[in-house]
């Protein structure tokens, strides 16, 4: 299979588990537990109809859109992952040339591979940095800091790994950050020697945002959930979110809202939106999809705050579809990780170009001329 063969994020899903070794795959591929809500997030959009208009004159439309202040020439974010440069060498400096090129928001991780500083000097388009709360205090403030002086986009703080989930996939394969070679994993690494000998001899793996205070992700090797149970901070509440909206500054994002009462504490403490999210179905399994909570949340706080529906989405009409219930953007990251392990930045690429294609595709055969016409008026629930 080659990249030329992906035509739709499935593909790439494939491309990526043919050139990966099995336990960095089943990290981006895994979720919590019985993996239930992961299959929800993209299920979900199936209960929703499209209901197109026809003769509208669609021979020029517009698909860009305003988010968190900043135009963007699709109304599709890409959502921080973590440890980019273990799917591919180039990691998040290959999905940022990426966004920048279509013109989306880039999110980074504050388990980033790549610096705040270098990505920020790497484009100039709208970038948002995404901060884990940790026990230590200074490390915070260092990474909020960090991104001021770096003139990020936006802050989004992420609410829902208070612990992490039970990835059980992880557990099998004993997947840790940096990746090691165990005994059980080294045929998978040795039949992957393209990615092997990138991970082996260019740049060392590190976590440029926390290794300055921190060794566990750089220089002790932990897994993912050994890291958020013994270093994020588990007394993180309301208040805290206000005092980190505060020390920002700047536009204020709370990723991993799924309530209507927690969506309207949100306006409460003045956030700028919320990214409806379930970290991917990766925390608590048996949880609701976020655009099966997508309709409550916007009659809840609809028109006070933008909101992002974050998670499943694999097709540009599932985009659509989120517009249409109310959503300021759809964002995800595995609609791009996936891309990102089968080829790098051309692969990400790729993979925008047909999300991009599928967008416009999806508002010609809809007959809409411009993102704000996706109301609700073009959906049907499904019986």
């Amino acid at each position: 299979m080659r990249l030329s063969d992906c035509h739709n994020i499935d593909d790439f899903r494939r491309l990526a588990k043919a050139r990966l070794p099995f336990p960095v795959f089943d990290y981006i591929d895994g979720a919590a537990d019985d993996e239930l809500t992961k299959a929800r997030n993209t299920a979900a959009f199936a209960g929703v109809d499209l209901v197109p208009d026809v003769l509208a004159g669609v021979a020029e439309i517009d698909t860009s859109c305003t988010i968190l202040g900043r135009r963007s020439a699709l109304p599709l974010m890409l959502s921080p992952t973590a440890v980019q440069r273990a799917f591919h060498w180039e990691g998040e400096r290959a999905v940022a040339r990426a966004a920048e090129k279509y013109g989306l928001w880039f999110g980074i991780s504050s388990l980033a591979t790549r610096s705040i500083e270098e990505i920020a000097a790497l484009t100039s388009g709208p970038k948002l940095f995404q901060l884990y709360v940790h026990k230590d205090k200074g490390l915070n403030a260092s990474m909020i800091e960090r991104c001021q002086a770096a003139k990020f986009d936006a802050l989004a703080l992420t609410v829902d790994t208070i612990v992490s989930g039970k990835r059980e996939r992880c557990l099998r394969s004993g997947f840790t950050t940096p990746p090691r070679f165990t005994p059980a994993s080294l045929v998978s690494y040795a039949t992957r020697p393209r990615w092997t000998l990138d991970y082996v001899l260019r740049e060392k793996f590190r976590l440029p945002n926390l290794d300055t205070h921190v060794a566990e992700g750089s220089g002790k090797a932990v897994s993912i959930a050994e890291y958020f149970n013994t270093m994020l901070d588990t007394a993180m509440d309301w208040d805290t979110a206000a005092r980190i909206r505060q020390d920002w500054g700047g536009t204020f994002v709370l990723k991993g809202v799924m309530s209507a009462g927690d969506a309207q504490r949100a306006v409460e403490i003045g956030a700028d939106a919320i990214m409806i999210s379930n970290h991917g179905g990766r925390q608590l399994d048996g949880a609701r999809a976020p655009f099966d909570q997508l309709p409550e949340i916007v009659d809840a706080v609809g028109g006070r705050i933008e909101i992002i529906c974050d998670g499943g989405v694999r097709r540009g009409t599932h985009v659509l579809k989120a517009l249409c219930t109310g959503a300021s953007a759809a964002s995800g990251g595995r609609l791009y990780l996936y891309a990102l392990a089968a080829a790098g930045q051309a692969g990400v690429e790729r993979a925008l170009g047909i999300l991009k294609d599928e967008i416009e595709r999806g508002m010609r055969l809809m007959g809409v001329t411009r993102v704000d016409q996706l109301t609700t008026g073009r959906i049907r629930q499904r019986n």
